[in-house]
């Protein structure tokens, strides 16, 4: 059975270890030589059990506080410990603020975004508003409500993504004209807005081509607009483009949902180049969208921003613009 005297003993031995301890390391091996389960206070507290009844008592308190005299012992030396820890890591562990920080490279803009955002800010400082609309959208006004009958090629498997099932009428925009009609249908004239964003067509991603492409397109609906104000337009438009002595020409052309249409060309480093579409609103659209054409009159011009980025730069290849290369894409100054 325990005595008291091995209990003095065993409680000097553990303080004295747990004092020597000059990490915490070293105190966790103090602990469980001396507190742990295999400990000589473990020991004696199972001894209790075979102890007489009448010692029982007397023992346990003896064992709980030689147990809380060693717990003590712990705690006070943990804490000390960990304060010295903790200035050792202040020293040794001291930051240089005045050093050179080693920069990653940020992120930075698509050039395609940048030249989006540039066409955005050119036409807020000519009062225009910027509307936008879902990448998936109705049939109807992708086509119906633009004048392009059922029987269009545009309307085809082959040109147009249409979304399963065929039974909802959904496609994804192959244009951004729909973002017109939307407009068209909420606000009253007089209307100046464009509107910018993706549009999607079933092509083969080459140096021309891509099915993922963003477009631009203005409209205007208000009195008396004419053939003049859109040509003026465009001039204001590709001089911001291309520079102060670029200038377009319109050739005749069709498509349904203007009357008349043209195909808009920029001169530009002596050449002319094929730029976009435009005219004037076909009349059955503003009669779709609720406008009186007795009474209102407007324009509407496209452009593709992959287009533009490629005269403006000189690209070759329209897959140098779609497939992320950064070697690409700092060339524009965006911070890579």
């Amino acid at each position: 059975m325990v005595s008291e005297k091995a209990l003095d003993q065993w409680v000097v031995e553990a303080i004295s270890a747990i004092s020597l301890a000059n990490d915490l390391e070293e105190l966790k091996s103090a602990r469980l030589a001396h507190a742990g389960d295999k400990s000589p206070i473990a020991q004696a507290s199972r001894s209790l059990g075979t102890a007489p009844a009448e010692e029982r008592a007397r023992l346990g308190k003896m064992i709980g506080e030689a147990r809380a005299a060693v717990t003590a012992s712990l705690d006070s030396r943990k804490e000390a410990l960990e304060i010295l820890r903790d200035e050792k890591v202040l020293l040794e562990e001291i930051v240089d603020v005045t050093l050179t920080s080693a920069r990653g490279h940020r992120g930075g803009l698509h050039p395609i975004t940048l030249l989006k955002n540039e066409i955005c800010d050119f036409f807020i400082a000519q009062g225009y508003g910027i509307s936008e609309g879902p990448e998936l959208e109705a049939e109807w006004l992708n086509f119906d409500a633009l004048n392009i009958p059922a029987d269009h090629p545009a309307r085809t498997m082959q040109d147009t993504f249409f979304v399963e099932p065929l039974e909802a009428k959904l496609v994804l925009r192959t244009h951004t004209s729909p973002v017109q009609i939307r407009t068209m249908l909420e606000k009253q004239p007089p209307i100046y807005v464009i509107c910018p964003g993706r549009t999607f067509r079933a092509d083969e991603l080459d140096a021309t081509h891509t099915p993922v492409f963003a477009q631009v397109e203005g409209l205007v609906v208000d009195r008396g607009i004419t053939m003049a104000h859109l040509k003026g337009t465009l001039d204001l438009f590709a001089r911001k483009m291309f520079g102060e002595d670029s200038v377009t020409r319109l050739r005749p052309s069709f498509f349904p949902f203007t009357e008349p249409s043209a195909e808009v060309d920029v001169f530009f480093n002596g050449r002319w180049i094929e730029w976009g579409g435009c005219g004037m609103v076909n009349p059955k659209v503003l009669a779709a969208c609720g406008i009186d054409s007795s009474e209102f009159s407007g324009f509407a011009f496209g452009m593709g921003l992959e287009r533009t980025l490629i005269v403006r730069h000189g690209i070759s290849d329209m897959r140098d613009i779609v497939e992320g290369d950064l070697r690409f894409s700092r060339a524009f100054g965006v911070g890579l």
